[in-house]
């Protein structure tokens, strides 16, 4: 961390926090409609049957529920994340890549502040 000011890490562990904290205000404002992602079709919606409702109705829905479900998964992902960093911070090893050992570099973690990875070694994501 020895490349990173005291000024420079308090302004991202700031950052680190805000965004934590709006991400557990997402889940516990969103939990009980979360938990209504694992719910069949039918209790979700509350309707006793889908015969009655066009086809696209269930497409509809079907395609809200897939999207809430990749909504939230990313966010968690992000969540987990950022615990990650405020861990590295603790540890002593935040602004430095996973891969190379290398210093990441301020504008990068400006940018992306819970990234374990220098530009060059990020992971390639998955489709």
């Amino acid at each position: 961390m020895s490349h990173l000011s005291n000024e420079q890490l308090a302004s991202l562990k700031k950052a680190l926090l805000e965004r934590k904290k709006e991400l557990e205000q997402h889940f516990s404002q969103n939990g009980e409609e979360n938990s209504l992602l694992g719910d069949s079709l039918r209790n979700s919606t509350g309707e006793l049957s889908s015969a009655d409702n066009h086809p696209a109705d269930t497409g509809t829905e079907t395609f809200e529920r897939s999207r809430d479900l990749a909504i939230n998964r990313s966010l968690s992902e992000e969540l987990s994340d950022i615990e990650a960093a405020l861990q590295r911070m603790k540890d002593g090893t935040y602004g430095i890549c996973v891969v190379s050992s290398q210093e990441i570099p301020y504008e990068r973690l400006e940018a992306v502040p819970y990234t374990p990875y220098a530009v060059e070694h990020v992971p390639p994501r998955e489709s």
